[in-house]
C-alpha cells in the first residue's frame, strides 16, 4: 500500500459543539486534509508541542519522550495505519540498538509524540481516499456554495444530525465545503461521514 505523509497543519474547536476538538493533518506536497477527532487533554498536549512551550512539570508525553530519549530508543515515524468504524489506529515506529521496533498508540497520543520527536507521520492513501477532505477553491469567493444554495449553515450536533437526515448530497456537499471555510473540522468531519454512508448504500 502507498504510504502518504501528512504533517500538522491545524488544531481546531467546534464552533457548534462545546469541547470537541480535531488535529488536523495535512498532505504534504497535496491539498487534501485528514481530522481527526481528538480529547481536550490531546489538543493541550499537542498544542504546548507546537508552540514550544515549556510547562514548569513534563505533562505525560514529556516524560514519555524524556524516557525514550535517555534509553536511546528514536521514534522514526508515526503510521496511521488503519480506520474501523470511525477511528484511526496507529503505530510509532521506534529504532532501539538497530532493531525496529512497532508500538500500538491512540492516534492523538502518537501525534503528541510525533511533535516532540520531530518526526515524519504518514498514513495509506486508502484511508486519505475515505476519511480526507478537500477543500475547493482557496476560500475567497464572497459567497460559500452553501451559502449560495441556502443550505442551513448554524446549530448544534443535534439539530446537525437531523437536518443533514434531510438533505440531498449536493446540499451536503455545498454544507461541507461552508464549514471547511469556517475551519469547524470537527463539524466537517459529522458531514462526510454522512456523505460516505450515503454514498454506501
Amino acid at each position: 500500500m502507498n504510504k502518504v505523509e501528512l504533517e500538522i497543519v491545524a488544531l481546531s474547536h467546534s464552533i457548534t459543539q462545546t469541547h470537541s476538538y480535531a488535529v488536523v493533518l495535512g498532505e504534504v506536497n497535496g491539498l487534501r486534509r485528514l481530522p481527526i477527532v481528538i480529547g481536550g487533554y490531546e489538543a493541550q498536549a499537542i498544542a504546548v508541542a507546537l508552540e514550544k512551550m515549556q510547562p514548569s512539570r513534563p505533562l505525560t508525553h514529556d516524560l514519555f519522550a524524556n524516557f525514550m530519549d535517555i534509553y536511546a530508543i528514536e521514534l522514526t515515524e508515526v503510521l496511521i495505519y488503519k480506520l474501523e468504524e470511525g477511528v484511526f489506529f496507529a503505530k510509532l515506529v521506534c529504532n532501539s540498538d538497530g532493531e525496529e521496533i512497532e508500538i500500538d498508540s491512540r492516534t492523538s497520543d502518537a501525534l503528541a509524540l510525533a511533535v516532540r520527536a520531530n518526526c515524519k507521520i504518514y498514513t495509506y492513501e486508502n484511508i486519505l481516499e475515505t476519511a480526507g477532505l478537500f477543500l475547493e477553491g482557496d476560500g475567497t469567493d464572497a459567497a460559500s456554495p452553501a451559502q449560495s444554495k441556502n443550505v442551513p449553515v448554524s446549530g448544534g450536533s443535534g439539530s446537525d444530525d437531523q437536518s443533514m437526515k434531510k438533505m440531498t448530497l449536493d446540499e451536503l456537499n455545498a454544507l461541507l465545503q461552508s464549514v471547511l471555510e469556517q475551519e469547524d473540522y470537527v463539524r466537517a468531519i459529522n458531514i462526510r461521514d454522512e456523505i460516505n454512508s450515503r454514498k454506501k448504500k
